[in-house]
């Protein structure tokens, strides 16, 4: 069995949502302002100014609402010059203004949304491409499900906060500014006081109850994230379910966690509409207090019919942004606490990270050297202990022994999955730690033992290997593995789709693909972990052929299980408990009569009882 690091083993888990929202909108404020994009930020230029003039018509308009009124309806007040225009002009100055401060709104969202796109875009693929550069370890630990999901609910976060942040909150701060001025040019500084106290009672009100709210949707979405990482599992483990009859036990499981769900979304909705309320009474009362005070302006002569409807229009105005700003807070709230989730992913840092100025790896042959290899995925629980392994260049060794004993690990630490703590691992004389992630890589070819398709095409499979594989290439690559025959005979050839994870394939069949894949990379190393030992005897030994024709002219570390298939090793390297005990060829060690000979005798007996 393969040791799995233990949660204990790793950096605390950076996935709590600690982030403060300043820093977040701290950390989003680049993509709105992209470095070096001239065109982008001239898009945010000009979309500002179109939000500027869409503003200041909005803010205008209610006047020609007021004039037309005046102009209908008479007063011994001097209505102002605008009445002069008639009611029948003021009326369609009115609508075109409503129209303009529309169409400025429409043009502002046109110049941003390429701004916005393209700020999602690069997050994206920012969060994508980290999330492959952490390491094995991370990956080992998180949850798959889950961790979409926080991926998801950040992007969309990100979305949120694009537009809503500029185009609602911003624009609606400069819009009450504006209507307050007015109020105190046209009416009284009290009309003003009244819509301070109201918006600052509304606001406070607003904030106080949502940081309530916030606490219940995080709650919502760790049950949802828990429910989604259920079903995900269980969809994986489709033939597992089916094997155990566990359909019900599944069901019940995932219902489990709904059901979190269901009570935490209730407390949401049940709180959304205490918020909803307490606005919908705050806001009331403040314009029916301003309504109010109008209404006695125009008994007492001192203001117009039209100044009446032109404080009702204001208001109006108010209100409608205002009671937006509910919704549009609590979203951004939200969207904070998403976005403080991926942003603290965006942070956590791979154990594995190239030297400053690496360069990369001088193939010479493909000499792998191990150096007194100490490593431990726990510190209290030591996996290699001192080993030392020559693998000459074009050499076949394989590393065999008990689960546990560290062969796997050794695989991991040459591909540097894991640094070692201990000693040093070189490749023709040069420490891997001290080379390029990617020329490292480039070098060492991986067959494992439990080869993962991705769900496309058997071609796109095999052309995974080379980036820029011909079709030439990838044929030679199938016929090398020995599969190239198959794939012809299938209905749809290397179109054939596999499925998720390869599962339409068999177990042979997919490791061939595997194998195929490995040689189009063409890698001067080739790792055999365990490349066989899941597959039936007759398989095995098909497959083994594939592979024997695979390691020619390379350099073959092979991890086994079954002694059977590394009997023409050059040499063997037996392991036990993290430490080498017997090396050699095949039948030196069977000669000496010790662990190796011990294991090839007691396999032999299963084998013969079988």
């Amino acid at each position: 069995m393969r040791y799995r690091p233990s949660a204990n083993a790793l950096p605390t888990d950076p996935m709590d949502p600690t982030a403060s929202g300043r820093s977040t909108i701290k950390r989003v404020i680049p993509y709105l302002w992209p470095e070096g994009e001239s065109a982008m930020r001239t898009r945010v230029v000009l979309s500002m100014l179109a939000l500027l003039l869409s503003k200041l018509i909005t803010v205008g308009t209610p006047m020609l609402y007021k004039s037309a009124v005046d102009a209908l309806a008479p007063s011994q007040l001097d209505a102002g010059w605008l009445v002069g225009i008639g009611a029948v002009g003021l009326t369609v100055a009115y609508g075109m203004a409503r129209l303009m401060s529309n169409g400025f709104q429409q043009l502002r969202d046109g110049l941003f949304a390429a701004v916005g796109q393209r700020a999602l875009r690069k997050l994206a693929l920012e969060t994508f491409t980290h999330i492959h550069r952490l390491s094995l370890s991370y990956h080992l630990t998180r949850k798959t499900g889950g961790l979409s999901r926080i991926i998801e609910r950040g992007v969309k976060g990100v979305d949120f906060l694009l537009r809503f942040l500029l185009f609602n909150i911003g624009p609606l701060i400069l819009e009450l500014a504006l209507i307050g001025a007015v109020m105190v040019w046209m009416f009284d500084v009290w009309y003003l006081a009244v819509i301070v106290v109201t918006i600052g009672l509304y606001v406070a009100f607003t904030f106080k109850v949502t940081e309530w709210r916030v606490k219940i949707r995080r709650e919502m979405n760790q049950q949802d994230t828990d429910a989604n990482q259920k079903a995900i599992d269980s969809l994986l483990n489709f033939e597992t379910v089916k094997y155990f009859n566990a359909e019900d036990r599944e069901a019940r499981r995932y219902d489990a966690s709904m059901e979190r769900y269901e009570g935490a979304a209730l407390r949401t909705a049940y709180s959304l509409a205490l918020l909803n309320f307490g606005q919908s009474a705050l806001i009331t009362s403040g314009l029916v207090i301003v309504m109010v005070m109008a209404a006695v302006g125009v008994q007492n002569g001192a203001l117009t019919v039209g100044d009446f409807v032109m404080v009702n229009a204001y208001m109006i105005q108010i209100t409608m942004p205002l009671n937006f700003l509910g919704t549009v807070y609590r979203e951004i709230r939200q969207a904070l606490v998403d976005m403080g989730e991926m942003f603290a992913l965006l942070q956590q840092k791979p154990d594995v990270t190239e030297k400053p100025g690496a360069r990369a790896l001088v193939l010479a042959g493909g000499h792998v050297r191990l150096e007194d290899v100490r490593f431990a995925y726990d510190p209290e629980r030591p996996i290699l202990k001192g080993v030392t392994i020559d693998v000459p260049a074009g050499q076949k060794i394989a590393l065999v022994g008990h689960s546990g004993s560290g062969k796997s690990t050794i695989g991991r630490l040459l591909f540097r999955f894991y640094d070692v703590t201990g000693g040093r691992l070189s490749i023709d004389g040069q420490d891997i730690r001290d080379v390029t992630l990617d020329s490292l890589h480039a070098a060492i070819g991986v067959v494992p033992q439990d080869t993962v398709l991705f769900n496309d095409s058997i071609y796109y499979n095999i052309a995974y290997g080379k980036d820029d594989a011909t079709r030439a290439e990838v044929e030679a690559a199938a016929r090398a593995a020995r599969i190239h025959d198959f794939i012809l005979d299938l209905p749809q050839g290397y179109e054939t789709q596999v499925g998720e994870r390869g599962l339409k394939l068999s177990g042979g069949e997919k490791q061939r693909v595997g194998i195929a894949r490995t040689l189009l990379k063409d890698p001067a190393i080739l790792l055999l972990d365990e490349a066989t030992s899941a597959l039936d005897t007759q398989t095995e030994r098909s497959i083994q052929e594939s592979l024997n024709a695979a390691g020619r002219g390379r350099t073959v570390i092979t991890i086994a299980h079954r002694l059977s298939t590394v009997v023409d090793a050059d040499r063997i390297v037996v392991l036990e408990q993290g430490e080498v005990v017997e090396e050699g060829a095949h039948a030196q060690l069977l000669a000496r009569g010790g662990r190796y000979a011990q294991m090839w005798a007691r396999q032999a007996a299963e084998d013969a009882a079988a």
